[in-house]
């Protein structure tokens, strides 16, 4: 549950990033790309790669468990492939 807590904080921080650095280019149109822009937007970068490695460190050691479509997809092409062994 921690991880998962992790890994939605995250992405409210990206989303806010982005936000900040929306606003700062609207709110300077007529002048050249604010610096704080692009600090917002290399942070938004940074956390998105962060958020990334953390995900698949954490698939990878078993603390996410993936699910849905992909892995019922993966399922039911290694029954077929087993059983005409």
């Amino acid at each position: 549950m921690i991880v998962k807590s992790i890994a939605i904080a995250a992405f409210i921080l990206i989303i806010f990033s982005l936000g900040t650095a929306l606003f700062n280019l609207v709110s300077n149109k007529g002048q050249e790309p604010s610096e704080k822009a692009v600090k917002a937007l290399t942070f938004r970068i940074t956390l998105s790669i962060i958020l990334f490695i953390f995900v698949f460190i954490a698939i990878a050691t078993g603390l996410l468990q993936p699910h849905g479509l992909g892995v019922s997809m993966q399922t039911q092409r290694s029954i077929p492939a087993e059983a005409g062994k």
